[in-house]
């Protein structure tokens, strides 16, 4: 202590924290001094001091930026954090629990399946003309959590693209004839339940896979999107030839609605999503946390509906031999295209996230458009069974992949 001057110098170095009690200095006992020089002091005035006395310690913090050590607490000092703290906790936690509501899409796609077949009620007021808006929706999620470069870096890849439309047109297709006359020949079932096995390998990559990419590799979304887009487009003309080929009876398409179909579920949600999210970041970044929760009740209703719906077909005599081939179905393509990809891009620096995309594409189609032709272009009501049973099958497969692919990246 200086008489001269009337202050304390307090070494910074070697602590943060000077306590005072008891109208005396208590030093931690991990602290330790070391010769100096003068210029190595801090100056704390005594009549700063006098302030405090009633006080059960003096927090002194040293102007110091670099701490050598760190000291133990007394233990008879307490720490309370402030209130605006405990508050921002509180948000911070809320807002982790919102984002990862992606986490128990699996489960929640099961319980809506389990729901619909125990309580179909609880999802026929979710009737077909919502499907188009709800598809939407997921897809202007995506469209919020990407941006334009994205895409301009997924049209760079051609080979990729070209990958995934093979996998949708022609490894499935393949796969579907092999399973529908398998469901006739071996399983003896009648022919339109085989001809709706076929049907559903015909048609389009669902949007629900560009969804699934999102969620286990996001960077890679805007290219299965791409997929999606060009198979969706061209299943104008694919369609009814590979139906025709496949099942030996022309499948006519109604273009108008298949192009205003495009537009209204993916081209017009992305656009949307991208350029919100260019005009007005932080409203994106308000949105971003209440998406997930919403996303996962859209899948869900969009899954547990055409179940619902189609209970009675579903529960026939033939369902669970149905179900059976459907799942092998399914969980062919999805190893078809995770090996396939694997083979032709080993060489890729993602190829496993590569592999991850194109599984998705070639395990997942639009079974609700293979629903919607069937009941209305084949007169046999058994023909619309496999595609409203490949919806939950293939929406249960794929997003417990996303399920699992993502505890392993983790």
């Amino acid at each position: 202590m200086s008489s001269t001057t009337g202050q304390f110098l307090i070494q910074r170095p070697r602590f943060n924290h000077v306590f005072l009690q008891n109208n005396s200095f208590h030093i931690p006992k991990r602290a330790q001094f070391s010769v100096l020089p003068q210029s190595s002091y801090i100056p704390v005035p005594l009549s700063s001091f006098s302030q405090f006395r009633g006080s059960k310690f003096l927090e002194c913090k040293c102007a110091s930026e670099k701490v050598s050590e760190s000291f133990e607490r007394d233990p008879g000092q307490e720490f309370e954090p402030e209130p605006n703290q405990i508050v921002k906790q509180k948000k911070a936690s809320i807002v982790d629990i919102l984002k990862q509501s992606n986490s128990i899409l699996p489960h929640v796609v099961l319980a809506s399946t389990i729901m619909a077949l125990v309580y179909p009620p609880s999802f026929t007021w979710f009737t077909s003309r919502y499907y188009a808006p709800a598809l939407g929706f997921l897809m202007f999620a995506v469209g919020v959590n990407s941006s334009e470069k994205d895409f301009i870096e997924a049209f760079k890849r051609p080979d990729a693209i070209f990958a995934g439309y093979v996998g949708q047109f022609v490894v499935k297709p393949l796969l579907g004839y092999i399973f529908g006359i398998i469901a006739v020949t071996v399983f003896g079932l009648p022919t339109p339940l085989a001809a709706g096995i076929m049907l559903v390998s015909c048609v389009s990559g669902a949007q629900l896979s560009n969804y699934a990419t999102f969620l286990t590799d996001p960077p890679l979304a805007p290219l299965s999107i791409v997929m999606t887009s060009l198979s969706t487009a061209t299943a104008v003309f694919v369609t009814p030839m590979l139906s025709l080929l496949l099942i030996g009876k022309r499948l006519p398409v109604d273009v108008v609605g298949m192009v205003s179909s495009i537009l209204q579920i993916v081209i017009a949600p992305i656009t949307a999503g991208l350029l919100l999210n260019r005009l007005f970041p932080r409203l994106c970044e308000a949105m971003r946390p209440f998406l997930p929760p919403l996303s996962v009740l859209d899948t869900a209703c969009c899954v547990g509906a055409p179940l619902a719906i189609n209970i009675n077909s579903v529960l026939s005599p033939f369902g669970l031999t149905v179900s059976l081939l459907i799942v092998a179905f399914h969980l062919s393509a999805f190893i078809a295209g995770y090996f396939l990809s694997g083979s032709l891009f080993h060489k890729a620096p993602d190829v496993k996230a590569l592999q991850r995309t194109l599984s998705f594409e070639t395990g997942m189609q639009s079974s609700l458009l293979a629903l919607a032709l069937a009941n209305r272009f084949f007169q046999d009501p058994l023909v619309s069974v496999p595609p409203a049973i490949s919806t939950v099958i293939m929406s249960l497969m794929g997003f417990a992949l996303v399920m699992i692919w993502a505890k392993k990246k983790e």
